[in-house]
């Protein structure tokens, strides 16, 4: 019986999902891998039915025991080629789990070079690659090729890619382009399937390493041993696709990387830094289809967004965001321009770099190397009639008093400052050299932010908390029922989390907070007041989402202790 008819049969799809099914198949691929595509059923539930048709046990290999023994004597080219796993003896038979129940070439080829009886199961084909990565590293198939290239070559033709390496040309470098390349795009996809925010490729005395930068915490990928081999091939590669300057390896150098992957555009902020056992690289991947610049959807709880969108929605002063590297503060910035935008407002932003191309807003890219700085940006940003502004970072005196100087003339400036907390904005103003009396009558809100990790909702666990183990901060008051902790499934990685959400702290600039801030004062009587006046902080604001069941007190006291 046909796949199709299987499938319908089992009540999995209708006659014109097996017809639109067919028209997309247009008499070539699998049927019921593009009904999957088409999203009319899960691989799984498809699996099943064809399994149950064709004789075949259906296993879920994230649950399975898989004899990991058997890989040491287990054709390693017909795993990668045909995305098979052994998964263990039964019977004096090899079970080898394969996400095509169709590939009888593939067993009898299994069968012949291992000289076993084969029964084969049928798995989740996401589920069998996952397996081959974690055992054998990101990017093993194409090693193995590579390897097995090598191997056919003389010894001379080997000695030509250290000899490339050594002397850095252009053209001695592309030789394997084609080869390498692949290998670093397998590294690229499999971090984008991952959710992974940067790619760290570390050259150390032990050889290459690979970790990925997850939902803020860094994992180390297993790659293959013989990467190590190709290190210098691979950090030239990357800079070939940078644009950068392969013959110098003693400065550092900053590139960018444009790619389409699966139909999805991303950039690649690409970094080289010299270190003693070799180029460091790290990529910051900025994917633009799974990005989306909500308010709403940052994790602001309803209160929170109310204050803050009548802030953005006022026509002149300042708001800041503030926080350390990656807690977010460019993506609330754009969403709320994104939430204020439109036809009858003019918004420029300037930028170093335009991380992301939004429609309708008029972005610039800086250039300090040449002079074309914030602060000169914002000059000529102001002769362009903008009603709002965006300047990326606040880094120096000059730049602030050109953001004070166009929120003046009736513009609402939107920009970043590096501080631990909202209080701490006016006091930063202050030292850089601004007047403190305009200050205060120009900031009109600072927000202070963090990111942390929301628990998987498929796996996480309630428990009851001993109230003695809770932080002091911790509303124990409010506490009516369980909290969550992470526990660890496939779709999480078993990790415990998927995701992140925002905590934050929303300072309004009160008539107390503008006194406090021309008199000079400490931080500290900022925040003093400001919580007076119904400010919540990051580390209550934190204890908000633990009650909600969307993170955990240990991620709260990470990001937010002290606070």
């Amino acid at each position: 019986m046909e796949i199709g008819e299987i499938l319908k049969k089992h009540g999995l799809l209708t006659d014109q999902q097996l017809s639109a099914t067919r028209d997309q198949a247009n008499g070539s691929g699998r049927l019921d891998q593009i009904a999957v595509e088409l999203g009319f059923v899960t691989e799984e539930a498809a699996l099943r039915a064809v399994g149950t048709e064709v004789g075949l046990d259906y296993i879920d290999l994230a649950d399975a025991d898989v004899d990991l023994t058997l890989l040491q004597a287990f054709p390693k080219q017909i795993m990668h080629r045909e995305a098979v796993f052994p998964v263990c003896r039964k019977d004096g038979s090899l079970v080898v789990a394969t996400s095509d129940p169709t590939n009888l070439y593939a067993i009898d080829e299994i069968a012949s070079e291992t000289g076993a009886s084969i029964e084969p199961v049928l798995a989740n084909r996401i589920e069998i690659q996952k397996l081959i990565k974690t055992h054998f590293g990101v990017g093993s198939e194409t090693i193995s090729g590579l390897l097995k290239a090598d191997e056919e070559k003389d010894e001379d033709d080997v000695q030509f890619l250290d000899d490339v390496d050594m002397d850095g040309s252009e053209l001695s470098e592309m030789i394997q382009e084609p080869s390498v390349i692949r290998l670093v795009n397998e590294i690229l996809v499999e971090a984008l399937e991952a959710r992974t925010s940067d790619v760290h490729i570390e050259s150390q005395e032990a050889g290459l390493k690979v970790r990925y930068r997850i939902d803020g915490i860094l994992q180390r990928q297993p790659v293959p041993p013989e990467i190590n081999r190709y290190a210098n091939a691979i950090v030239s590669r990357l800079k070939i696709m940078a644009r950068l300057n392969i013959a110098e390896k003693r400065l550092p150098q900053d590139g960018r990387i444009k790619l389409r992957v699966s139909g999805r555009e991303v950039d690649v902020r690409v970094s080289v830094i010299p270190m003693i056992h070799g180029e460091g690289i790290v990529m910051r991947i900025l994917d633009k289809g799974r990005m989306k610049f909500d308010l709403k959807s940052l994790g602001m709880e309803d209160d929170q967004y109310a204050i803050f969108h009548d802030v953005i929605s006022r026509p002149h002063g300042i708001i800041l965001v503030t926080g350390p590297t990656g807690s977010g503060k460019t993506t609330t910035l754009y969403s709320a321009l994104e939430e204020i935008k439109s036809e009858g407002t003019k918004i420029i932003t300037t930028e170093d770099p335009v991380e992301y191309q939004l429609p309708g807003i008029n972005q610039i890219q800086v250039h300090s190397k040449i002079g074309f700085t914030f602060s000169a940006s914002l000059r000529a940003i102001l002769r362009h009639d903008p009603d709002i502004v965006l300047v990326g970072e606040i880094r120096d005196l000059e730049t602030a008093e050109n953001a004070i100087q166009a929120s003046l003339t009736g513009h609402l400036v939107f920009s970043t400052l590096h501080t631990n907390d909202a209080a701490s904005a006016y006091t930063r103003l202050v030292d850089m050299g601004v007047e403190p009396f305009l200050v205060a009558s120009t900031v009109e809100a600072v927000m202070a932010q963090r990111l942390v990790r929301t628990l998987c909702n498929k796996c996480k666990e309630a428990y009851k908390p001993n109230l003695d183990e809770l932080p002091p901060t911790f509303p124990k008051d409010k506490l009516t029922g369980d909290l969550f902790q992470p526990g660890g499934c496939k779709d999480c990685r078993h990790t415990g989390y998927a995701g992140r959400v925002g905590i934050c702290e929303l300072m309004v600039t009160s008539e107390a907070v503008r006194e406090l801030a021309q008199d000079r004062a400490s931080s500290w009587k900022v925040r003093n007041a400001a919580i007076k006046d119904g400010m919540i902080g990051l580390q209550d604001d934190g204890w908000r989402k633990v009650l909600a069941g969307k993170t955990t007190v240990d991620e709260v006291l990470r990001v937010a202790k002290g606070h």
